[in-house]
């Protein structure tokens, strides 16, 4: 299910898909996906008051349900989404509830037309007692070769090829392609969306009235895929960086693959790894201070599965930022230096608690060599006095050692990293331009001294 794409400049959207390949989906599935969709927009979803749709819905359908009983809810179920479209329009889960409704009347057969009664919870003997749950990951087969991505290349074959991407601070952007950029993007942006799995970032401002904004909440969706694994999703916040995807469990769920994927806890409340070798990607979650940092390894193979259709831009980790999210670091550092200059006039001391050369000073202590990082790290302490920031950049490149296939690109140096793309993308533009011009005007005079 996708959502209608719209971008603004002023105020920029992500979309945000979590179906893959199509299938016929339970209530409780589909329930469960709206219920995500909810839980990272809240406040809008609460306005619009899809919620009320969505819950009168998975009452008519907690129980197993006639295939007739489930049509006539699905179509009360629409009614009360339509209902909702006045104060709904612009928001995500109204979008994604009108696609799930369209997918299920044709997986059910469902006529849009027939008794629409509201929906009635299902009164039922209690089900028998179920089985204990099975053990969890250490107990579990591994599961058949196609649950292994790294198994699945030929004798002979040439090696996958992994690349890297990690979002951290305030917030900064090492995408697949190894650019680095500071941005904005306040609110939620999605980092990765293909075939496999999503991931989507929410952003917090820092400082009031200032553009710093960090990541306060992480959303990873792993996609059902074959024999290997369910559907799971793991949730992060501030203060919460679980040990297990939001249903509890530590793996994939029932099936024969379920422990090529898993949740393993580095450091309690502080560091988590998710290891997917299905499709041999590893992520990993820190908690820092008040806020959190995503870093990835992933073949190419998979960066690149994107659904067929899906023409979205704005995938962070594959795109980078738009042009009119990026911070241009030179206008940021000129500002800053003017406004400390003022403060230690007025006060003696500088805005935040740090001058430029006391920032640089407490960079150097934990990021020796002045790369991306160390100015990364240097940005965040003179935008926020955050001084958590700088171990959000050391351990940043501590999980670019970790997971980046290539050691001569850990470091990165550019003579303004903070620039981004815009402006160059710009110059080059103009300089095309230019050349282009040039090269008409050459050939005009040629012609003429020929004649």
């Amino acid at each position: 299910m996708q959502p209608q794409r719209e971008r603004s400049e002023v105020r920029p959207r992500a979309g945000w898909m979590v179906m893959g390949k199509r299938a016929r989906l339970s209530a409780l599935e589909v329930c469960n996906i709206l219920i995500t969709i909810l839980s990272l927009f809240p406040v809008a979803s609460l306005q619009c008051k899809i919620l009320k749709c969505n819950s009168d819905f998975w009452a008519s359908t907690s129980n197993s349900a006639r295939e007739e009983e489930f049509c006539t809810a699905l179509r009360a179920y629409n009614g009360c989404v339509r209902r909702t479209a006045r104060t709904c329009r612009g928001d995500l889960a109204y979008h994604s509830a009108q696609h799930g409704i369209e997918d299920l009347m044709s997986q059910h057969n469902c006529s849009k037309e027939g008794p629409t009664a509201p929906p009635r919870a299902h009164t039922s003997a209690p089900p028998p007692p179920s089985k204990p749950p099975a053990p969890d990951s250490q107990e579990r087969s591994d599961g058949p070769e196609v649950c292994h991505y790294e198994r699945s290349v030929p004798r002979h074959a040439p090696q996958h090829n992994y690349t890297h991407c990690g979002f951290f601070g305030d917030p900064h952007l090492r995408t697949f392609g190894d650019e680095f950029q500071t941005c904005r993007v306040e609110g939620a942006w999605p980092l990765i969306h293909n075939k496999f799995l999503s991931v989507q970032v929410t952003n917090s401002p820092v400082v009031p009235g200032s553009l710093a904004t960090a990541t306060s909440k992480l959303t990873i969706i792993f996609k059902n895929f074959q024999e290997c694994v369910d559907q799971k999703m793991y949730k992060a916040e501030t203060d919460e960086l679980p040990a297990a995807f939001a249903d509890g469990s530590k793996n994939g769920g029932d099936r024969h693959g379920a422990n090529t994927l898993r949740v393993v806890e580095r450091v309690p409340g502080q560091h988590v790894e998710i290891q997917a070798r299905y499709i041999g990607t590893t992520i990993v979650v820190r908690q820092v201070g008040r806020y959190l940092t995503f870093a990835v390894r992933m073949p190419e193979e998979v960066v690149h599965s994107v659904e067929e259709g899906d023409d979205q831009d704005l995938y962070l980790c594959l795109h980078g930022c738009p042009a009119n999210q990026l911070i241009d670091f030179r206008t940021f550092r000129a500002r800053a230096t003017e406004t400390q200059g003022k403060a230690r006039v007025r006060s003696g001391t500088a805005p935040h608690g740090f001058t430029y050369q006391a920032a640089r000073a407490r960079c150097k202590e934990r990021l020796p060599v002045e790369d991306v990082y160390f100015q990364s790290c240097l940005f965040d302490l003179l935008s926020s006095g955050d001084i958590n920031f700088t171990m959000a950049a050391y351990y940043a490149f501590e999980d670019v050692k970790m997971l980046h296939s290539n050691s001569k690109r850990y470091h990165l140096f550019e003579k303004d990293p903070f620039v981004g793309n815009a402006a160059p993308a710009g110059l080059h533009w103009l300089q095309l331009v230019l050349v282009h011009c040039l090269t008409v005007y050459l050939w005009t005079e040629c012609c003429s001294a020929q004649l």
